[in-house]
């Protein structure tokens, strides 16, 4: 849950890096979320809270995946690749599973910083 928190703090920040992990767990407590909401909108009957829910984080998603992009040395324009039908959203699943170890434009590897000491 923390990196869900950690990812709505910087909603709005498309620079630097995130690791593979802090964006597969955003992704999973999104889906949580949205798997709730759906039930909750089908009990009730109303159909708005899932919406509210994915409007409201739309810009987030997009922030974080910019930044794990950044990670694997890519921009964060690469999502624009989901646009192509079919093709497109699987290529932008293998860059975004993709890991990078070294230093690049975007910053230093996340991975290697652990208690402000570079590994």
């Amino acid at each position: 849950m923390g990196y869900f928190i950690m990812a709505l703090k910087n909603y709005a920040v498309f620079t630097g890096r995130a690791r593979r992990k802090e964006y597969w767990m955003f992704m999973l407590f999104y889906l949580i979320f949205s798997i709730v909401l759906a039930i909750l909108d089908g009990v009730l009957g109303i159909g708005v809270l899932s919406l509210i829910l994915s409007l409201g984080m739309f810009i987030p998603s997009i922030s974080i995946a910019a930044r794990r992009l950044h990670d694997t040395g890519r921009s964060g324009w690469w999502q624009l690749i989901a646009l192509i039908p079919l093709v497109g959203a699987i290529i932008l699943i293998v860059f975004l599973v993709q890991d990078s170890r070294e230093d690049n434009e975007y910053g230093v590897n996340p991975k290697g910083i652990k208690a402000g000491v570079t590994v």
